[in-house]
């Protein structure tokens, strides 16, 4: 391993897996159940496990999708409630990584900023920076569980005049422990989950909540009680009960995506019918409820037990649609004329997305331009050996195609190993000519605003993004392995 006067050694791993996450302690898991001999370490940045639960701490952080499909089939959620806030989501990632002792392989405060592969040795060389001290690692193959957002600075929204206004400005991604906001008046700028999420939780003491949005999106409300066990409950066994209540979540969620996709103009009718019915009497359903795009071209909005609508209904929540004209000292004026009078301003404006925590990979002392580079798979990147990239997916639970990819990298190991390689890294045929498609599926406008920080994806397999659920599980437990990878073998050969 390279090393430099100024830096300490942090060692070398068969494994070394970026991010605490539920991408890491998940991959941590597999890894240390189908390869228990491998030797492996987690760098987390920051002081705590979770990561975007630790992050974000605003009211009412919440889940947007059922925990018994983001929650770790290893260690099932076993409270009822399919919606869960953030602070329970935390508790239970740092129970699970306890329970099969992860933790003890998570070093904290390790931001990692280099990662610089060398083919002449076979070896991933990481540069981290903890407590002011760099400290280098080495291993020979990296996860890069780090999530598709940068933690550090949100997505830009231009506001105009926005510094004329005297109250404060917020950014849910960094809510301030200390802010009060008791009968001060509140607008919310967005219109996505963040947003459906902080209008009802700031209700009961704000003394006004407005969420403006520039367009409608598709709010549906669901019950938040899993009502499986009384059903087939007493049919199965006790020790079935957690695996088929979890299959019957994935097939619901996935039933319900295929429905709105293939059927949108009958979505379109279900979900505005249970919108009209939950409307109070002074909030009309058009312009602030009929979205202009078909459901899944951008991510629903879940409200458990209707939570957002109960909050229209007290008087004290509103929802404005428009275009902002500018902001004044003491609120918000629209390109309609309308003012909205505001204390605080919440920029729910979206995320700022990145690939690979923003880390800076080298191969061979290059320097990796990610978006000139196609996804493999959903898992790896053209030109990068022995490096999964995990990722999700935007119209089901995260930890689905977490796990998705971490059952492939302890597969691609163990072929690694049966045949004597030491590295595999996706190449593109130089006679390929590659149809490109979107890496992620949603038209949202930070989707679109931050495609230029993500690889490239084509229509022809194996250059592809995420498929379903199904599908990609099958693949990482059964598909190919050599289309479009090559194999080294080992160093000193």
């Amino acid at each position: 391993m390279s090393s430099s006067s100024d830096a300490s050694e942090g060692g070398y791993f068969d494994v070394i897996i970026i991010g605490a996450g539920i991408s890491g302690i998940n991959a941590a898991y597999r890894l240390q159940t189908q390869l228990p001999n491998y030797h492996y370490v987690i760098l987390e940045g920051r002081r705590n496990i979770g990561g975007t639960w630790d992050l974000f701490r605003y009211p009412g952080i919440r889940s947007d999708s059922d925990l018994f499909t983001f929650g770790f089939p290893w260690n099932p959620w076993k409270k009822q409630n399919p919606i869960a806030d953030g602070e329970s989501i935390r508790k239970y990632l740092e129970e699970s990584a306890s329970l099969h002792r992860i933790d003890g392989h998570i070093l904290f405060n390790h931001y990692l900023s280099l990662a610089s592969w060398s083919s002449t040795d076979r070896l991933w060389t990481l540069t981290t920076h903890s407590n002011g001290v760099k400290k280098l690692f080495s291993a020979r193959f990296v996860v890069f569980g780090t999530g598709y957002y940068d933690y550090q600075k949100p997505l830009d929204a231009v506001i105009p005049e926005i510094e004329h206004f005297r109250g404060q400005v917020i950014h849910p991604q960094f809510w301030p422990e200390d802010l009060d906001y008791t009968n001060h008046q509140v607008v919310i700028i967005g219109s996505g989950a963040t947003a459906v999420t902080l209008l009802p939780a700031m209700t009961p003491k704000a003394s006004r909540v407005t969420m403006l949005q520039r367009s409608p999106t598709y709010i549906f409300s669901v019950p938040n009680r899993d009502s499986t066990r009384s059903r087939i409950g007493h049919l199965v066994p006790e020790t079935w009960y957690p695996k088929l209540k979890r299959l019957a979540w994935v097939i619901r969620s996935y039933l319900f995506v295929f429905f709105c996709r293939r059927y949108p103009n009958a979505a379109k009718k279900l979900m505005a019918k249970s919108v009209i019915k939950q409307l109070p009497a002074t909030i009309p359903f058009d312009p602030h409820f009929k979205p202009r795009y078909s459901p899944w071209d951008q991510r629903l909005c879940f409200c458990p037990d209707g939570d957002f609508f109960k909050a229209l209904s007290t008087g004290k929540a509103f929802v404005e649609t428009g275009v902002i004209r500018e902001v004044v000292s003491d609120g918000i004026v629209l390109a309609s004329g309308t003012k909205l009078d505001a204390d605080i301003i919440v920029t729910a404006t979206g995320l700022k997305l990145q690939f690979g925590g923003g880390v800076k990979i080298e191969v061979d002392g290059a320097s990796l331009a990610i978006s000139d580079k196609f996804i493999w798979n959903g898992v790896m990147l053209q030109d990068v050996p022995n490096a999964s990239f995990v990722m999700g997916y935007t119209d089901a639970s995260w930890t689905l195609g977490a796990d998705t990819a971490a059952h492939f990298i302890c597969r691609l190991l163990k072929y690694l190993d049966r045949h004597q390689f030491s590295a595999a890294v996706p190449c593109v045929p130089s006679s390929a000519v590659l149809v490109d498609t979107p890496v992620l599926n949603l038209n949202s406008t930070y989707v679109r605003l931050g495609a230029k920080n993500l690889p490239r994806a084509a229509t022809q397999a194996p250059w592809t993004g995420r498929k379903t659920y199904f599908q990609d599980m099958a693949w990482a437990k059964f598909g190919r392995l050599d289309q479009g990878l090559k194999f080294m073998g080992c160093a000193s050969s």
